[in-house]
């Protein structure tokens, strides 16, 4: 009875997360006790798009005003446990009708959008940039592909069963298009239109 009691607090947890990704506009990081006695990391953080150059600064940065404007908005919510990871993204506001990819990469934002690294992967493909796709596939890296309605809103949610290396998962990045999956291409998704700084792995 117990160990159905946590399969099912697991449960409710992660479905939450999915819903908190569509509504939230804070910012918070926890580390919990879980019920059978292992540690869960839930992060929610919400952001409003801005270029490189705005004065003020920002957590969520926009290469390409045409694809993600400046002013558009993005939630990320994570719960992660010893062996699952999950991840609920939601956006607003961008081009309307089009997909997009969308991944978890290494380092955070910065003013060049190669500044947030490689895609974050579980097992590393020691030959780089990683286009193979025994490594570069949607249960070794987090993708987060997405197409937006008639509003420019959209959402995906990507489940792993893996949890980040400590300070190895810092940003998700917005791409050109839907990510790719072939030989010799897998991982690709085109021009870095944003990118969205946030503490996805602790420190330590």
């Amino acid at each position: 009875m117990q160990g159905t009691q946590t399969r099912t607090s697991k449960a409710l947890r992660v479905t939450g997360v999915v819903g908190i990704a569509a509504t939230l506009a804070m910012v918070s990081s926890t580390a919990s006790a879980d019920s059978d006695g292992g540690v869960f990391h839930q992060v929610h953080v919400a952001g409003q798009f801005a270029p490189p150059t705005a004065s003020t600064p920002w957590n969520a940065v926009t290469y390409d005003t045409n694809s993600v404007p400046a002013g558009s908005g993005i939630t990320v919510s994570k719960y992660a446990d010893n062996t699952l990871t999950v991840l609920a993204l939601a956006v607003s506001g961008l081009r309307a009708g089009h997909t997009y990819g969308a991944h978890v990469h290494t380092k955070p934002c910065g003013n060049r959008p190669a500044d947030a690294g490689p895609h974050y992967q579980d097992r590393k493909d020691p030959h780089q940039p990683s286009v193979d796709p025994t490594y570069a596939n949607a249960k070794n890296e987090v993708w987060l592909d997405f197409t937006t309605n008639a509003k420019g809103d959209g959402a995906a949610v990507s489940l792993n069963h893996f949890k980040f290396r400590p300070g190895e998962a810092r940003s998700v990045v917005i791409h050109e298009h839907k990510t790719e999956t072939g030989p010799h291409t897998a991982g690709i998704a085109g021009a870095r239109m944003a990118c969205f700084t946030l503490p996805l792995s602790p420190a330590n």
